[in-house]
């Protein structure tokens, strides 16, 4: 005959469980709208027994924020394999997944949050941010970035974050077509930045010789040459 014990779970299991518990929470609603109670309730467990295992609610935030950073970093991570206009739209493709999906807290974290302004959580974005940087240059097959290309990546990945934040509000661009966009912003970003730099030109030469035309960055060239204008017949 079987009993309804339940099974004790140990310290560090505990802490896991209410780290999940509360980043669903988070991905749900604003930090700053969820309640130690709600987390406690969503847990199974008692109030007090939450503040036995984080002091308070900003470390449990801290917390989550750190295991959906670590989340968002793998995003970043992507075989070298193929045409880097085709590997560029699955990563943008798995990072809108992590914004769609965590809607409420990654605009918290972004705009302005519980744990917002404290050097954990600073260190925690700015480790992705640095992160998604690693993986790009890696894409590219660069270790030592020139100047012009460093400002190309950092200014796309913050590109991207402000993309992500105006969408959340409304969604009223098809995240397909949005993944596309922020590829094709990529492509634009580092020709604006080879029209001024030799380097940089070489850098874009050398990306677009192995992109197909039906690619990402060769439907951009199309869609653009498009809208040049036509010279009348005569």
């Amino acid at each position: 005959m079987t009993t309804g014990v339940r099974r004790r779970m140990g310290v560090e299991e505990r802490r896991q469980q209410l780290i999940g518990v509360a980043l669903d929470l988070f991905s749900h609603r604003s930090p700053d709208d969820v309640s130690i109670d709600e987390i406690a309730a969503a847990a199974g467990i008692s109030r007090p027994l939450v503040y036995h295992y984080f002091p308070g609610k900003l470390s449990l935030y801290e917390a989550a924020l750190q295991r959906a950073a670590d989340d968002l970093s793998e995003r970043f991570v992507e075989p070298k394999e193929g045409p880097l206009g085709a590997r560029l739209l699955r990563v943008m493709g798995r990072f809108l997944d992590f914004v769609d999906g965590h809607g409420p807290g990654f605009s918290a974290l972004m705009r302005g949050g519980p744990a917002v302004g404290s050097s954990t959580t600073n260190a925690m974005i700015d480790s992705v941010r640095q992160e998604a940087y690693v993986q790009i240059l890696t894409h590219l097959g660069i270790t030592d970035p020139p100047a012009r290309l460093e400002l190309v990546v950092r200014s796309w990945i913050s590109l991207a974050e402000s993309t992500a934040l105006i969408w959340l509000d409304g969604r009223r661009i098809p995240r397909v077509e949005l993944e596309l966009q922020l590829v094709h912003d990529f492509a634009a970003l580092a020709a604006v930045s080879a029209a001024y730099d030799e380097e940089m030109a070489a850098i874009l030469r050398r990306i677009l010789a192995e992109e197909p035309p039906e690619g990402p960055f060769g439907e951009l060239i199309t869609r653009l040459i498009a809208l040049a204008p036509q010279e009348p017949s005569r």
